[in-house]
């Protein structure tokens, strides 16, 4: 798998080197290296208007603090069987291989469950976790299970997450579909509400839930669970694995 998207791999690796290493101008301050020209012209129209100067006039670079702690939350339920379960596999190693570059905290769980009260989490990679030998066979070994109750699974790993100290907390749901279960009422709208229930559970506490799908009728519910603006459909699960890393990289740059 490497070999195949060795070029893409090293493209990202350079592109999140960046993202790490880089600085971020600060406007407006009190204090600083250069003269902020918007500042001061500003201040100086304000003085002839007989207004006060402000004396924010400079402008300095600061080195941008990437503190992130992410979840990838992972479906693994039977409709993923075939190319999407491989499409996954592929994309959380290259998620791994470029994050390890960028340093910031990560986890991957795989969701999946049959009825209430047997809804089941499979750790993948813990935060604590190493990107070793060991957590490459937990990826190996992700294979499709049962079904989609994805509001329990949401509300369990949004309390791992809340564990890590981190200014910014993403919580990202690769899915192949809408909430269902087996013979359930979580097949009605029952799921699509107690899934946006939990997202709404989970942004009370600060974290920014995001999904990344390959279901063409996304856009009949995703919107309502999640807004307009936090999911993003993929029209072909062949390019899941190069599409994952780059929207990774637009929401946290």
């Amino acid at each position: 798998m490497l070999d195949k998207y060795q070029g893409m791999i090293k493209h990202l690796r350079r592109t999140f080197e960046a993202m790490r290493d880089e600085n971020r101008l600060l406007k407006r301050q009190s204090q600083g290296d250069d003269v902020d020209i918007d500042a001061l012209v500003e201040a100086l129209a304000d003085s002839r208007d007989g207004s006060e100067m402000s004396d924010k006039l400079f402008q300095h670079m600061h080195r941008a603090d990437r503190s992130m702690a992410v979840m990838f939350m992972v479906d693994m339920s039977g409709s993923t069987k075939g190319w999407i379960n491989d499409a996954e596999r592929e994309a959380l190693v290259m998620l791994c291989e470029v994050l390890e570059k960028l340093g910031d905290s990560y986890a991957i769980y795989g969701f999946s469950g049959i009825g209430r009260k047997r809804c089941e989490i499979y750790r993948i990679k813990a935060f604590d976790d190493l990107y070793n030998s060991a957590t490459k066979a937990r990826i190996a070994g992700i294979i499709p299970k049962d079904y989609t109750r994805l509001g329990v699974a949401i509300r369990h790993l949004t309390e791992k997450l809340n564990t890590v100290e981190a200014k910014t907390r993403l919580l990202i749901t690769l899915s192949d579909g809408k909430p269902e279960d087996y013979f359930d009422i979580y097949n009605t709208q029952y799921g699509i509400e107690d899934t946006r229930q939990a997202l709404f559970e989970a942004r009370r506490t600060g974290i920014h839930p995001f999904c990344i799908t390959i279901d063409q009728r996304g856009k009949d519910y995703l919107p309502h669970m999640y807004g307009h603006a936090n999911w993003v459909e993929i029209d072909d699960v062949k390019k899941l694995p190069l599409k994952v890393a780059d929207i990774y990289r637009r929401l946290t740059s």
